[in-house]
């Protein structure tokens, strides 16, 4: 092997090795900024990945998280578990997730980045849909059973706890015997996408008050309206 050609191998190998170390270090460096961890929090919108999903009701997660980007100007890029982005709000650091683990493996991915970031649980806000409640209702708890909701069962095997904040917004149940699969996962129709536009505007203001002003002060103002 010439000379030359010995410089291109180890060239080359020299370059897959800063890229291999790079990749490492760029997976375990934290991706907020924020050291302090009761000023960062981690809100979740639960969904599925894919294109034949993106307008269905189980996707309201999802579909929040996407207005929350647009009005706050960030972008949700592919990470490990799950796209992300962040923004500010008066000093707190918001990391948002959208779990590409699918529904019935959520827990995977939250507790994934909870423990990167360092995000206590306190500090972490779950959207997901809730058939038992009626289209367009918003109802936050912080705690609870899973409802028969996969994505929520999972995240309680996950966290071992069912003390997590959760925002449920209601898609009613308007669907026949054995016919649940079929309803959440199907899309909005006509009535609803013309309401969601209201319901998207009170959700974003409901965020800002779960970081700012704490659960309860936001459960009472925003509860069931």
């Amino acid at each position: 092997m010439g000379f030359g050609m010995l410089l291109y191998f180890y060239g080359t190998m020299l370059t897959k090795l800063l890229r291999f170390l790079k990749s490492i270090f760029k997976n375990k460096a934290p991706f907020l900024e924020e050291s302090e961890p009761m000023k960062k929090f981690l809100i979740v919108g639960l969904g599925n990945i894919g294109d034949e999903y993106s307008e269905t009701r189980h996707n309201i997660g999802f579909k929040v998280l996407d207005a929350l980007a647009k009005a706050n100007d960030f972008t949700l890029e592919t990470a490990k578990l799950g796209a992300i982005g962040s923004f500010k709000i008066k000093g707190r650091s918001i990391l948002c997730l959208q779990p590409s683990t699918y529904m019935n493996r959520s827990g995977k991915a939250v507790k994934y980045w909870m423990e990167k970031e360092k995000i206590p649980l306190e500090n972490v806000l779950i959207i997901t849909d809730d058939i038992n409640l009626p289209f367009g209702t918003l109802r936050l708890k912080t705690k609870g059973s899973d409802g028969g909701h996969n994505g929520l069962k999972d995240l309680q095997e996950q966290l071992q706890t069912t003390k997590y904040a959760r925002l449920r917004f209601g898609v009613g149940a308007d669907f026949g015997q054995g016919r649940q699969v079929d309803y959440v996962l199907g899309k909005w129709n006509e009535e609803e996408q013309t309401k969601l536009k209201e319901r998207m505007e009170r959700i974003l203001k409901l965020l800002p008050s779960f970081v700012l002003s704490g659960v309860a002060i936001t459960m009472n103002q925003f509860n069931n309206t």
